[in-house]
């Protein structure tokens, strides 16, 4: 019975992995693109003050 219900649960935990992954992939995206505009204005500031 006990290897019934982990065989019955896999296809749940293997879909919910795949949300977090894809979620995550998604977070560390967004936030290199945020990384990205405020290095841009820094150069942007650095270049104006010169």
């Amino acid at each position: 019975m006990k290897k019934r219900t982990i065989s019955s649960l896999f296809p749940f935990l293997l879909l919910f992995s795949a949300g977090a992954v894809l979620s995550g992939c998604n977070t560390i995206e967004g936030a290199g693109k945020d990384i990205e505009k405020a290095g841009q204005k820094i150069e942007q500031a650095a270049e104006d003050a010169d």
